[in-house]
């Protein structure tokens, strides 16, 4: 069964989350090359999640 998009969305949140915790170069500001990849496919997935969610409503 594949994924869905809220799976997908949750899992890239997860591991940002957990990178993020471990990463003694990402801050707020800024990001490490593999966090700024990590953030993006949140972000985007987020994004998408939202705009679907969004989409559905009456």
């Amino acid at each position: 069964m594949p994924d869905t998009l809220l799976d997908r969305y949750q899992t890239a949140r997860t591991v940002y989350r957990d990178h993020r915790g471990t990463c003694t170069t990402c801050t707020d500001a800024s990001r490490c090359p593999a966090g700024q990849r990590l953030f993006q496919s949140f972000a985007a997935l987020q994004d998408a999640y939202l705009t679907r969610q969004r989409s559905q409503r009456p």
